[in-house]
């Protein structure tokens, strides 16, 4: 479709989503509108609270009984009062490989490849970001910040004492992931970044916005409604998924999965997507981890900086269905830019799309096993 016709679409299209960079709003979530009364708020959930006075719901162990492909052991830390789930598979002597995820998914994501590394000798480590898998989930949308989950992560690795980390990031696990390795080099042996970034907006360069009153809207029925704005591309593409998010009052992981998927995933692997979330009161994560975009004005600058005289091995795997970080000028950023990268093997994908881990998550095995066997420590 030409830039002209998209126009043209775009502007007839209708939307539920109202976007007005001219009006803007704030950086950080700070009032939420009382939800209206089509919102179902389960007052049967058991709400905690940490000794800061976060609240917080748990969600039922049941719900991940029999996911299909996740037969792993169960782990927990403790972080600031909250419980933070994660994979830790055997061999404990083997390289470490630390796996991040983002939105709206969690360590179920890396099953396909976590299977095949442990085989190979690999010791996998996936965490569940806070608010999302089978880690507490804050009920406040005003918990989740860029800045704090780089702080969460970072102490996952401090408490589990972790070196010589061979990084594999993905969208907000690359966000986080690449910050985290330009200000810790130390702690990093190797880093895979697979449809992931580190956007270097700033205070000035940011046009993203929260709005202030956030106001959930019933009216949001799915992805349909923000094509209109899919076809004007960005900032507009990802203002739109912002409020599609922050707005929604539906369950919308599911179909978002198999929207960012090439392959067909079954029911039970959609199912298992959805595990985490039995209802609103627990959606708090997936809904604002993409407004944490707003927040970024600069305080990644410095990591980058220092990205660029990381000299330990850095592959880059895009999928090139990935119409948001599967950009071959995404790549070549990180290729151009970060001394590590040179001479190694990055490749880009036909038959993959924004979640390349489900998509070719054996191949993404397999290229990691690899990347490590030509990059010994």
């Amino acid at each position: 479709m030409s830039k002209i016709l998209k126009k043209i679409v775009s502007n007839v299209v209708p939307s539920p989503i109202q976007i007005d960079f001219e009006k803007g709003g704030v950086r950080t979530i700070q009032e939420v509108a009382s939800y209206p009364p089509e919102v179902f708020w389960d007052s049967e959930v058991p709400i905690h609270k940490t000794e800061h006075g976060v609240e917080f719901v748990r969600t039922p162990e049941d719900r991940f009984d029999n996911l299909p492909g996740y037969d792993f052991g169960t782990n927990y830390i403790s972080i600031d009062g909250l419980r933070m789930h994660y994979l830790d598979e055997c061999p404990q002597d083997g390289e470490i490989i630390l796996m991040l995820h983002g939105q709206p998914v969690w360590s179920y994501l890396y099953r396909k490849m976590i299977t095949l590394l442990v085989e190979k000798g690999y010791r996998c480590i996936a965490p569940d970001m806070i608010g999302m898998g089978k880690s507490d989930k804050p009920i406040k949308e005003q918990f989740h910040s860029y800045n704090k989950h780089c702080e969460l992560i970072l102490d996952f690795i401090h408490q589990l004492e972790l070196k010589n980390i061979t990084a594999f990031v993905q969208d907000w696990g690359s966000l986080i992931g690449t910050r985290l390795v330009g200000e810790n080099p130390d702690l990093f042996a190797r880093v895979v970044l697979a449809n992931g970034d580190l956007p270097l907006m700033t205070e000035e360069t940011n046009s993203l916005y929260i709005p202030n009153p956030l106001v959930v809207n019933p009216k949001i029925s799915g992805f349909k409604d923000i094509a209109k704005y899919w076809l004007k591309g960005l900032p507009d593409m990802f203002q739109a998924w912002i409020l599609f998010c922050l707005q929604n009052t539906k369950k919308f992981i599911g179909p978002i999965m198999q929207q960012s998927t090439v392959i067909t995933l079954t029911k039970e692997e959609l199912a298992a997507y959805d595990a985490p979330f039995p209802s609103f009161i627990y959606m708090a994560g997936p809904r604002t981890l993409p407004s944490m975009n707003v927040g970024l004005v600069g305080q990644q600058l410095p990591a980058w900086e220092s990205l660029q005289t990381f000299e330990k091995p850095f592959i880059s795997f895009i999928g090139l269905k990935d119409t948001l970080l599967g950009k071959a000028s995404i790549q070549e950023k990180w290729i151009n830019k970060v001394p590590g990268a040179k001479g190694q093997d990055h490749d880009q994908f036909e038959n993959a799309n924004h979640f390349i881990q489900e998509d070719l998550g054996e191949v993404m095995a397999e290229r990691v096993d690899k990347f490590i066997v030509k990059n010994p420590l």
